[in-house]
C-alpha cells in the first residue's frame, strides 16, 4: 500500500510539474511525508525532482536566463548544508508546521495576484535563493521564495519556467549530493525511487501533452487551491 500511494502522488505531481513549471516539491513532499516519514521523504523526493527537473529543462532550455540561474544557485548553494542539518536537529512537526505555513502564505499570494507589486533592484535574488536553498535542504521546497521573486520581478512566461527548471535542478543536485554524505540514500529510499520512477515518467509525458490544450491561468488557479489545502491540513 505504501509504494502504491508513493507511485500515486509522484504521477500527480510529475503531471502537475509538466504543465504548470512548478509544484512538483510542493505537492509530493507533503503527502509522502504523511505516508513514509519526512527523513525518507525527503531524499526520496530529491531524487526524482532531479529526475524531473533535468527532462522539464531539455523541454525549456532556449529560454534560460543563465545569469539569474546563476545568482540563485550560488546563493542557494550556502542555505542548503543549513536545512540538512535542520532536517537531523529539528523537530519535525516544527519542519512540517514551517512548510504549511509556507504553503498557505505562497497559495494566498498567488492567488491574491498583487498587480502593483514588482521587485526594482536584482538584488533580491540573494535572500530569496539562500531562503530557498535552506527549505530545499530541509523539505525540497526550494520553490516558493524563487516563484514569488520571478513573480515580482515579471519575468516573461517562457523566461519564468526556464529559470524555475534549471534552478530547481542545480538545487536538487546539490541536494541529492547533501543526502549522499549525510547517508540518507539508504537501501529503503532507493527502492521506493525505483519503484516510483515509470510514474514520474508516465506523469510527465501526460502534463506535456496536454500542456498547449490547457488554460495555464485556470490550472495553476487549482493548483494553489490544492496547495492551501494541502497547508492548513499539515497545520491542523
Amino acid at each position: 500500500m505504501t509504494i502504491a500511494l508513493v507511485v500515486a502522488v509522484v504521477f500527480c505531481a510529475a503531471f502537475v510539474q509538466s504543465l504548470s513549471g512548478f509544484g512538483f516539491a510542493l505537492i509530493v513532499m507533503p503527502l509522502i511525508t504523511l505516508v513514509v516519514g519526512l527523513r525518507t521523504a525527503a531524499p526520496l523526493v530529491a531524487l526524482a525532482g532531479l529526475t524531473i527537473y533535468t527532462i522539464n529543462l531539455i523541454r525549456y532550455r532556449q529560454a534560460v536566463n543563465l545569469k539569474e540561474v546563476l545568482r540563485l544557485g550560488a546563493s542557494s548553494a550556502l542555505g542548503i548544508p543549513v536545512g540538512v542539518w535542520a532536517l537531523t536537529h529539528v523537530d519535525e512537526s516544527l519542519v512540517t508546521g514551517l512548510l504549511g505555513s509556507i504553503l498557505i502564505g505562497y497559495a494566498v499570494y498567488g492567488l491574491a495576484r498583487p498587480a502593483a507589486a514588482r521587485l526594482c533592484s536584482p538584488r533580491w535574488v540573494y535572500p530569496a535563493g539562500f531562503v530557498a536553498g535552506c527549505l530545499g535542504g530541509a523539505y525540497n521546497t526550494t520553490g516558493p521564495p524563487v516563484i514569488v521573486y520571478g513573480s515580482l520581478r515579471r519575468w516573461p512566461k517562457d523566461e519564468f519556467r526556464a529559470v524555475l527548471q534549471a534552478f530547481f535542478l542545480i538545487n536538487a543536485a546539490l541536494i541529492v549530493g547533501a543526502h549522499y554524505l549525510a547517508h540518507h540514500l539508504t537501501a529503503g529510499v532507493l527502492t521506493l525511487y525505483a519503484c516510483a520512477a515509470p510514474a514520474l515518467l508516465l506523469g510527465i509525458l501526460a502534463g506535456s501533452r496536454l500542456d498547449s490544450k490547457l488554460e495555464a491561468d485556470r490550472f495553476r488557479t487549482l493548483v494553489l487551491v490544492l496547495l492551501l489545502l494541502l497547508g492548513l491540513s499539515l497545520i491542523l
